[in-house]
């Protein structure tokens, strides 16, 4: 076959078992082959980093962060900005080392890593180094977060270089990576605190509201990705303008943040997941910003209204740089104008509104009253059900199992897989809303905070508790957020609607022998299993 690249980050790669000519997400082959050079001289500037401890920066820091990000599936489609960026890692390595590349007998050890010798390699060891790699990719999306608030970690920065130089690593064995997997777990617990700190500290706690899936007529912008900074810096430059502002995708749970939701004109989420773009934002009336990943390529009868910032790049799109100066946008809005009359969107199940807000500081508010009703048997399971979403046929798995659950049943959810039924009326149980979203995919802190603190309740395991964990997974955040549970020790996860493509079948044994680990089945026998 004539593989002009090499690619299987993601949940619908190719075949199942990897992009070889183009991206399913519609990344070209000369793209990702920049995207492999970018993550092997990443890897040579973690190698430099060796024993040059003292002259890491907060710069350098930020270089690595930036660089992972970037190479998350539907971040960046430019050949431009990532030429840009991998200049600025080759010029951050010959800064720690100024003497190398002019060495004339060169030892290796600042070598950038070649990463075909990571596609090639035993599979067992790609899988491990791929569980690593994806995984950290994640984590910096989440540290690129925090760190735009202000917020930073020592021991999460120093863990990326640690973790790039066990995927460039030779002759180690899967005894050796194993620990760094769940390693990447254990540190990506800490960063998804840190960024709930940042968000918490810098936007207020969140609270339960309903959010209407109506827009209104007038001129409007919609806010994508999960970047809560831009869209305050979009509310603050539009007010007063006549301009109102949706939501869209992982933005949804913005809403619930009382600095956010104090702004009047933030009136709405606009459409469903990020997989639903081409078809929503056709020939929309609007402008849209995507400030993270989830970006697909946009079709003709909207690019010229689709802008980016941060490390999203796509050709010929507008980019809104460090300035923050969002003046293109608002005049698009103007410039278009919006609908003529309200635009009654629906969810994907016909539903006219969605809820969100249930944060682990909302929960827990009311622990009392979710433990008495668990005690009195008016709840008789709590079901998370989260994750990304995606357009690989499978899906609607979710949306039957959260219907068919029984009715004394929670479900808590997060990140965007939750469009898939969080438009459901299911009612309430014991006074409390059945269906309860608690954010963005890093809000899975959140969840595991209200089931420790159900253990710490129940004086019980968390495994112990009346809890079943079934995922969905797209890109590499959710590989993050999988490998935290499994550090926490949380066993028994569902995953699906594929298992990824990168797990070779001796780790996944290891998986489902340690964890319990298994992919989803259908609906009523997960349930049944489930409530067994």
């Amino acid at each position: 076959m004539d593989q002009q690249m090499f690619c299987f980050q993601c949940e619908q790669t190719a075949g199942g078992t990897g992009c070889s000519r183009a991206g399913v997400c519609g990344k070209k082959a000369d793209t990702a082959e920049l995207q492999d050079q970018l993550t092997g001289a990443l890897i040579g500037l973690a190698r430099a980093t060796e024993g040059n401890e003292n002259r890491i920066t907060a710069e350098t820091d930020k270089l690595v962060i930036e660089g992972l990000f970037t190479c998350i599936t539907n971040v960046n489609f430019n050949n431009e900005t990532l030429n840009q960026l991998l200049d600025r890692v080759n010029a951050e390595k010959q800064r720690l080392v100024p003497d190398c590349s002019s060495c004339g007998s060169s030892c290796g050890r600042t070598n950038d890593y070649d990463m075909k010798e990571l596609w090639d390699a035993d599979e067992d060891i790609r899988s491990l180094k791929s569980l690593i790699l994806f995984g950290i990719r994640g984590m910096a999306a989440y540290a690129y977060h925090a760190a735009v608030l202000g917020y930073t970690d020592e021991t999460v920065n120093r863990f990326f270089y640690k973790a790039l130089f066990a995927v460039g690593a030779k002759d180690w064995s899967m005894d050796e990576l194993l620990p760094i997997v769940l390693e990447v777990g254990e540190v990506n617990y800490k960063c998804m605190e840190l960024l709930d700190k940042a968000n918490t500290s810098t936007y207020g706690n969140p609270s339960p509201v309903s959010v209407p899936l109506t827009i209104e007529k007038g001129p409007f912008i919609v806010v994508s990705g999960h970047d809560l900074y831009d869209l305050k810096q979009i509310l603050e430059q539009t007010e007063g303008k006549g301009i109102n502002v949706y939501t869209h995708g992982e933005m949804l749970p913005a809403h619930g943040y009382p600095e956010l939701k104090k702004y009047a004109h933030l009136k709405g989420n606009f459409g469903t997941a990020w997989q639903n773009q081409q078809k929503e934002f056709e020939n929309i009336p609007g402008p849209v910003v995507f400030t993270t990943n989830c970006l697909m390529p946009p079709r003709p009868s909207y690019q010229d209204r689709v802008f980016t910032t941060e490390v999203v790049s796509y050709p010929e799109l507008v980019h809104i740089g460090e300035d923050k100066d969002f003046s293109a946008v608002i005049e698009k809005a103007l410039e278009l104008g919006g609908y003529t009359e309200d635009e009654k969107l629906t969810g994907i199940n016909g539903g006219s509104s969605v809820m969100t807000g249930f944060a682990h500081g909302t929960v827990l508010g009311v622990a009392d009253q979710v433990i008495e009703a668990v005690k009195k048997g008016e709840i008789s399971h709590f079901f998370l059900v989260g994750g990304c979403d995606g357009a690989k046929p499978g899906r609607y798995y979710y949306t039957e199992l959260v219907k068919q659950a029984p009715a004394d049943s929670v479900i808590l959810t997060l990140a965007c897989g939750k469009y898939r039924f969080n438009d459901l009326d299911l009612g309430t149980v014991a006074g409390l809303p059945r269906i309860m979203d608690m954010g963005q995919c890093n809000d899975a802190y959140s969840a595991v905070q209200v089931a420790v603190a159900l253990a710490q309740a129940f004086e019980c395991d968390v495994n112990e508790l009346p809890l079943s964990i079934i995922l969905s997974w797209y890109e590499q955040k959710a590989v993050c957020v999988l490998l935290t549970l499994l550090h926490l020790g949380i066993k028994n996860i569902k995953l699906g609607p594929s298992l990824p493509a990168f797990v070779s079948p001796n780790v996944l044994q290891v998986l489902a022998d340690t964890f319990g680990l298994a992919p989803i089945s259908t609906p009523e026998a997960d349930l049944a299993e489930a409530l067994a």
